[in-house]
């Protein structure tokens, strides 16, 4: 199991935002995993990093990053996979084994686990149509529990990992046998899609900034807002979709979040609408992180 201190952890987010953690893991196996699970007292579990805005001034704790847990498995129209799985490498491989029902995974950026934690969707598919069970630590019992879809308490970018009881070690999806060609074409519609609207990892960020509301999108509403016209010197809203940021190069978290705010409050000034942010900001707030904060999320955020 590979261990650093003091990792700067900008390296590893794909906003190339955030400062020193305390303590970084890279487990390699799922025992790995949970003995850490078990004897750590303050911790993070992150995956591929792709859907969160990490503080600059870093984080006192440790940081367990489960992208070495790649195991995964195809038997008949099952899949099983451990939280680190790629995205599009699942994606990719199940599509090989004539198997539909993950083709929206091919343009995500992230792991297995966070797609299950955000109940990940795209193009009319989600997790949650798919998925049968999960095998979960429990941080209360410290013991590995089980548990179906029935109890997973799936909605739209939620599940009940977001609880914080449970940290995802592996899950079970139940696919449908398709012709590949059909597979195929669905993939290269939606990478084709993610191309024309959605910023390459090349301009960094963090994915869709805010949730979209029920029967709307963000980026209309972010859009007819006006926000695209908001200059900073550091991040900037994407030209192509109003619900992305960008870093510039040198931005901080702070720098981040004032405009997340000001496109919040432009939303809720036009609309009187209170947009729900999918970044999941983390790590030591500073005391002006810590009010932006309570503006976008409405609640104290626990570090």
């Amino acid at each position: 199991m590979e261990v650093k201190n003091d990792f700067e952890i900008k390296n590893l987010t794909t906003f190339k935002i955030g400062g020193k953690v305390k303590t970084l893991y890279i487990p390699e196996k799922v025992e790995e995993l949970t003995e850490l699970l078990r004897t750590l007292d303050n911790y993070i579990v992150l995956g591929s990093c792709s859907d969160i805005l990490f503080s600059s001034n870093g984080y006192s704790g440790n940081v367990i990053i489960t992208t070495g847990l790649k195991n995964f498995e195809i038997r008949g129209t099952r899949v099983y996979a451990e939280c680190g799985v790629k995205d599009p490498l699942i994606s990719q491989k199940v599509s090989e084994a004539s198997l539909s029902g993950l083709e929206f995974l091919i343009g995500l950026p992230g792991t297995i686990g966070g797609a299950v934690y955000m109940n990940a969707g795209a193009h009319g598919q989600c997790i949650a149509d798919v998925f049968v069970s999960a095998c979960l630590f429990d941080k209360e019992t410290k013991e590995v529990v089980f548990k179906q879809k029935s109890e997973m308490d799936f909605s739209y970018r939620h599940s009940i990992l977001h609880e914080g009881r449970y940290v995802l070690l592996s899950a079970e999806f139940e696919l449908a046998k398709q012709p590949v060609e059909n597979i195929k074409e669905l993939m290269e519609r939606n990478l084709t899609f993610r191309k024309t609207i959605q910023p390459s990892l090349a301009n960094p960020n963090a994915g869709s900034v805010f949730k979209n509301p029920e029967n709307d999108s963000a980026g209309r509403l972010l859009d007819k807002a006006g926000v695209k016209s908001f200059d900073f010197p550091t991040v900037k809203i994407w030209d192509k979709h109003a619900n992305f940021i960008i870093n510039k190069g040198n931005a901080t978290s702070e720098d981040v979040l004032d405009l997340m705010v000001k496109m919040y409050q432009a939303v809720k000034n036009m609309y009187t609408i209170e947009l729900t942010p999918e970044v999941i900001f983390i790590g030591d707030k500073t005391e002006k992180e810590e009010e932006l904060c309570n503006i976008l999320y409405r609640i104290k955020m626990q570090k």
